[in-house]
């Protein structure tokens, strides 16, 4: 499929991640429009209305929090849409929800990518983030441009559902590591091992991992600021709970009902390391 090679970008949502990804853009001179639920007048390019928005940039970025969030930006700029835009939304949702919106944007004549990511906020503001894509390969190819601006990777996964889908297996993963993570480093705490010492050991023991690189420090000196939050996680864990069929997936169950703990304790606004203060408040 030929599509036509945007030249500009909208933003929708600016949140910790969009915010990072406009201002990439506004840098770069692409960025024609931003949005946000909550006003956000002093931003660069901001719009108040989403439809208006939707107008100004020919790739129309969303991420947001969830499907919800998503289906009431849809409800605004849908009429919009027509065959000079295309779609690309990076949040994280469930397999049918693609395939729903997908649906919509087609209908229009307008192109549609799926693309969840990864590299949390440390790639965002390293233009380091890395694209899961699914949909036509044109056009995705048309937006390598623009996207390659804040990425380092841009991986075509296969079709919509299919990069949602495995977006969230990925997050099973990072958050059943998490919560292992900090159940080991507080059984270790608890017989007396120095964090130095669990962490050298760990670092030479096959259950080393990316998660761990990425929250020792955070670990280690009780930094809770967010990089992915435990609410954004306890969404994505329901997300996929609800799209497998009922007892698939036990350690997601059980993760899942670890990160529910951690919400309903307060820590929801902070980031996954904060799991660790459900087992010791004090830090």
């Amino acid at each position: 499929m030929k599509v036509k090679q945007p030249a500009s970008v909208t933003v929708f949502g600016l949140g910790l991640i969009g915010e990072l990804w406009a201002q990439h853009w506004y840098a770069d001179g692409v960025l024609a429009a931003a949005w946000n639920r909550t006003p956000r007048e002093e931003f660069p390019q901001w719009m108040s209305d989403p439809a208006t928005a939707a107008k100004k940039g020919d790739l129309l970025v969303i991420v947001v929090a969830d499907p919800n969030a998503v289906s009431s930006i849809f409800e605004r700029i849908l009429p919009i849409l027509d065959f000079s835009k295309i779609v690309v939304q990076a949040s994280t949702i469930d397999p049918a929800s693609s395939a729903n919106f997908s649906g919509m944007v087609k209908a229009r004549g307008a192109g549609y990518i799926e693309s969840p990511f990864t590299g949390s906020k440390p790639g965002a503001q390293n233009r380091k983030t890395v694209f899961y894509q699914g949909g036509d390969a044109g056009t995705i190819s048309a937006a390598e441009k623009l996207l390659s601006l804040i990425s380092s990777q841009r991986m075509h996964i296969g079709s919509e559902m299919q990069a949602a889908t495995l977006k969230l297996a990925l997050n099973m993963q990072i958050a059943a590591q998490n919560q292992i993570l900090v159940e080991s480093l507080h059984f270790s705490r608890q017989a007396g091992i120095s964090d130095d010492r669990f962490f050298d050991a760990l670092r030479s023991n096959a259950a080393w991992s990316g998660v761990t690189a990425l929250k020792e420090p955070k670990l280690r000196d009780g930094d809770y600021s967010v990089q992915f939050s435990i609410k954004h996680m306890l969404k994505d864990l329901r997300l996929a709970l609800a799209s497998q069929n009922e007892g698939d997936s036990p350690v997601c169950s059980a993760t899942e009902f670890a990160f529910s703990r951690a919400a309903s304790a307060g820590f929801q606004e902070e980031d996954l390391a904060a799991l660790i203060k459900v087992f010791e408040p004090e830090k």
